[in-house]
């Protein structure tokens, strides 16, 4: 491994490079021409990576350097063959990294590990099927299994799985959205009636100043560094608060660009807060107090016709806001008062706001309250149902958001299941379900039996991974939908199945013809997803017909759906959505247009807002600081640069200066000279919990690293071995990944290192 200094700037002609050699090396010349024109375009295809929203106008090239490394990753032309499974046990694959398992290529064929078994072993898919559909009618309660859902699964694929599963009998339907922005729904869901982003695409254009809190589009979602520029480009403002000071937050190179190509390319921040993990929250209230202390100078600062006529709330808010402690905001965000009343000021002359944030938001002990304070902040001016202004959650998986909206969720409301019953002829389970963290336990408790997972690696991404896997391999059969190996298929249940699965850019045929599906992206817009390129080999199987399929093999005639029919041809699917979820009326013919169709939404379009009081909530929550025990530091996990979720590209981060290696924490110097560390120095990176149990990196190097004092990071899915299962945000029990109390202890470097 090595350790250069970090970059400044982000994409330009290396971004292409690192995108487009590995596509022309492995996919070919006409494979990488057909894939990469269609990719994000009308018509085409959806990047299975990020979720970020297309503009009307659509450039040749529509996508970025991580959504063709994406597009590479799933359409290669490597396969598993069938010697593979002979060759490598199941503690084998077990003992491989992340990294080795995604190189061994495509899988196509369904296989089973028995009872007492060690190898997987190759099946026909009937046969796969009624060894699941036996395990689960043998169980003493639909509630022994459970059934996870990754953001990837399309409109129509979630739809029929959720379908089967409370056709089964039951609610257990986590999904990845538990880990990341399961926050933002709660929160948003709470005080302004719905869940999700209340901007369009276009707003971006229109507005005047955007807070860009807790993510880093350089790396998560490159695109949105476009959408940034083009803003700075009409005379927006861009701070950008964060730990690490991220390249693609600083300075963008945009390879479309003949400015990006050979020149400076854009500053991207014009204020760059370096926050303390866990301190966005008493940012956020300092910033209101000074929009209160305004109005109080100024009057008119306050948008009163906006408060009176659309929230609810305002006096207590006023009241609980000018209590709050500048010196505590200081000692909780690490930031100086000048840095805040700089940042208040942008905010108090812009007429149009934009807050957008992610993971290093959601994964908080109180990001459900920080959210809530993000809205706050926005209602005050008027933010909310105006052009150029507004909340923007930016969702990480590609369907993430339209898997939520088709019912992937433990706990649906009652309007949803009584209009799956009446559509049905069944009445749906009404007990809520568990979520990920829920269902770890409950498989520890030995409540949950059987579990499956419709893609996605949930054994890697969940937190507390020792205790977590030791909860997999308690079970008594694990299930996996998937394109290629990740570690959910070496840490397994006694009995384990691989079902593997047609890839969004393959074209998929079933008896009515060619099929496509459809996803809706994080400003709510749902469009057509059309594959491209015949699947990688023959026999693989879409998802939608797998659950057919396998709801078939378990259900039989015990309740009243046409599966068959709903496999044969997805309109019929997309027909019953009409019936079941709002705003999906005449389903078929608008996602199958070019352009889609745009979800209501009250907030956005009219500003209404269905919460208790029909009006939008201004609501009172109390700060608490983070406390860093002495000696200590606060870690956030994060991804590489060469990464997306779970699945590794490659062992570099270029943006970071880390090449040919991922066991590195990164910390601020100052506090390396605290600790009596040294850049270079290994250490084991221990979890400082109140708990019997170790959580322990072993063997890590230190990377002395501009970051905020007192604050780490170290990459995910490794280190969430770190994270408590028992630490999770209040109310939406997501993992608290972004502030995790650790000790470093310097230990030997191995010779030859």
């Amino acid at each position: 491994m090595t350790v250069d200094e970090p970059k400044d700037w982000a994409a330009g002609v290396p971004g292409v490079l690192h995108s487009m050699g590995p596509a022309l090396e492995q996919l070919g010349a006409a494979r990488t021409a057909k894939l990469m024109l269609s990719l994000n375009q009308k018509g085409g295809f959806d990047c299975m990576s990020c979720a970020w929203p297309d503009p009307d106008k659509r450039k040749t090239a529509e996508f970025c350097e991580n959504g063709g490394k994406a597009v590479v990753w799933e359409a290669t032309p490597v396969l598993v063959p069938r010697t593979f499974w002979a060759e490598h046990s199941i503690h084998d694959l077990a003992d491989k990294t992340e990294y080795w398992l995604g190189q061994q290529g495509r899988l196509t064929e369904p296989v089973w590990k028995p009872a007492g078994g060690d190898h997987y072993e190759p099946v026909s898919w009937e046969r796969a099927f009624r060894i699941i559909a036996d395990k689960l009618n043998g169980l003493d309660s639909p509630d022994q299994a459970s059934f996870y859902t990754s953001g990837r699964t399309s409109n129509e694929a979630a739809f029929v799985y959720q379908l089967f599963v409370r056709a089964f009998g039951t609610n257990n339907l986590p999904d990845c959205s538990n880990m990341c922005h399961e926050s933002t729904s709660l929160a948003m869901a709470e005080v302004v009636g719905i869940g999700k982003s209340t901007i369009a695409y276009d707003d971006f254009e229109h507005t005047e100043l955007i807070i860009v809190m807790g993510q880093n589009p350089g790396t998560n979602h490159p695109r949105m560094l476009t959408a940034l520029e083009d803003a700075k480009k009409n005379g927006a403002e861009i701070v950008a608060v964060n730990p690490l000071p991220e390249a693609g937050l600083r300075r963008y190179k945009n390879p479309q660009r003949v400015r990006g190509v050979i020149g400076h390319g854009t500053q991207i921040a014009d204020q760059f807060l370096q926050i303390r993990l866990g301190g966005d929250m008493a940012l956020l209230q300092a910033l209101a107090k000074r929009v209160v202390l305004a109005e109080q100078k100024t009057p008119g600062v306050v948008d009163h016709a906006f408060i009176e006529a659309h929230t609810s709330g305002y006096e207590a808010f006023v009241e609980h806001i000018l209590q709050v402690d500048d010196d505590e905001v200081v000692r909780a965000t690490g930031l100086t008062i000048e840095e805040i009343d700089e940042l208040a000021e942008r905010y108090l002359h812009s007429e149009r706001t934009i807050i957008t944030w992610a993971m290093g938001i959601t994964q908080h002990t109180k990001s459900v309250d920080t959210i809530k304070e993000i809205i706050n902040l926005l209602l005050l001016r008027g933010n909310i149902g105006r052009p150029g202004a507004g909340a923007s959650p930016i969702r990480g998986h590609s369907n993430v958001q339209g898997d939520r909206t088709m019912g992937i969720w433990e706990q649906m409301p009652d309007s949803f299941l009584d209009a799956l019953a009446e559509e049905f002829h069944f009445e749906p389970p009404r007990e809520h379900g568990v979520d990920a963290l829920k269902g770890i336990k409950a498989m520890q408790r030995g409540d949950i039996r059987f579990w499956m997972g419709m893609g996605g690696n949930l054994v890697a991404a969940i937190s507390d991974s020792q205790l977590a896997e030791a909860a997999f391999r308690g079970t008594e059969m694990t299930v996996q939908v998937s394109t290629k190996l990740n570690r959910s298929h070496a840490v397994v249940g006694e009995e384990a199945l691989i079902l593997p699965t047609m890839g969004r850019t393959e074209i998929d045929v079933q008896a009515a013809g060619p099929q496509f599906v459809s996803v809706e992206d994080t400003v709510c817009s749902v469009h057509g997803s059309h594959g491209q390129v015949p699947p990688v080999a023959p026999g693989l199987l879409s998802e939608v017909a797998i659950v057919c399929e396998l709801a078939k093999a378990t259900l039989g005639d015990r309740v009243p759906v046409d599966w068959q029919a709903m496999r044969d041809d997805y309109d019929v699917i997309r027909d019953h959505i009409s019936h079941v979820v709002p705003g999906f009326d005449d389903y078929s013919r608008r996602a199958g247009s070019k352009e889609g169709f745009v979800l209501p939404n009250g907030p956005r379009d009219s500003r209404t807002f269905a919460t208790e009081t029909g009006k939008a909530m201004i609501t009172v929550n109390e700060l608490e600081h983070v406390e860093r025990p002495e000696g200590t530091l606060l870690l956030q996990t994060l991804r590489s640069h060469d990464q997306y979720n779970t699945t590794i590209y490659s062992l570099n981060d270029r943006y970071r200066g880390i090449k040919k290696g991922r066991h590195v924490v990164f910390v601020n110097p100052d506090d390396l000279t605290e600790l009596g560390l040294s850049d270079g120095d290994h250490v084991d990176v221990e979890t400082v919990w109140d708990d019997d149990v170790e959580r322990v990196l072993r063997d890590y190097r230190v990377v002395a690293y501009p970051s905020a004092r007192g604050c780490a990071a170290a990459y995910f899915p490794e280190a969430n071995v770190l994270v408590p299962l028992d630490s999770a945000a209040k109310g939406s029990n997501t993992p608290v990944s972004k502030a995790v109390p650790v000790r470093l202890t310097r230990v030997a470097v191995p010779a030859g290192v």
